[in-house]
């Protein structure tokens, strides 16, 4: 089988969804009445970015990328998140949810065959049709020892 043809500077992604239901609580005065414990269900995109195809023409398994954001917000699903140990002393707005569920997935077994070729990882939680909040990691600057 011959590997696809490479175009330099063309990138390609792959992107999952599921979603995930959590109660918390934000207790800061800037969060009004979110203060109080209250639910949230989040639609969930996971974006993989990658430079090129591999030797099979994708990007990353698209079954091992669905099943591992499964894996993740199971371990999230119907959770008090102010209870939850990943979250000790924060505050679980939307955007650190959202970091929590990126570097989940970075950490993931079944995607670590894949990670060392990725761009890119972008976690958008979506609360409404009109509000969303998300993270972008980028992954060449992790590796070559940048912020994280």
């Amino acid at each position: 089988m011959t590997p696809p043809p490479q175009s330099p500077g063309t990138t390609f992604s792959v992107v999952v969804e599921d979603h995930v239901m959590v109660a918390h609580s934000l207790p800061h005065p800037a969060f009004g009445p979110a203060q109080g414990k209250h639910g949230a269900t989040y639609d969930v995109a996971a974006t993989f970015w990658r430079d090129g195809l591999d030797a099979t023409g994708v990007v990353l398994d698209i079954g091992a990328a669905t099943a591992a954001l499964r894996a993740v917000l199971a371990d999230l699903d119907y959770r008090d998140l102010d209870e939850h140990p990943a979250f000790a002393g924060l505050l679980t707005t939307t955007e650190v949810v959202a970091r929590h569920v990126a570097e989940a997935l970075l950490a993931a077994p079944a995607l670590a065959p894949h990670v060392e070729d990725l761009l890119r990882l972008d976690v958008v939680l979506r609360e409404t049709p009109r509000a969303a909040a998300g993270v972008s990691v980028d992954l060449v600057a992790r590796r070559a020892g940048g912020a994280a």
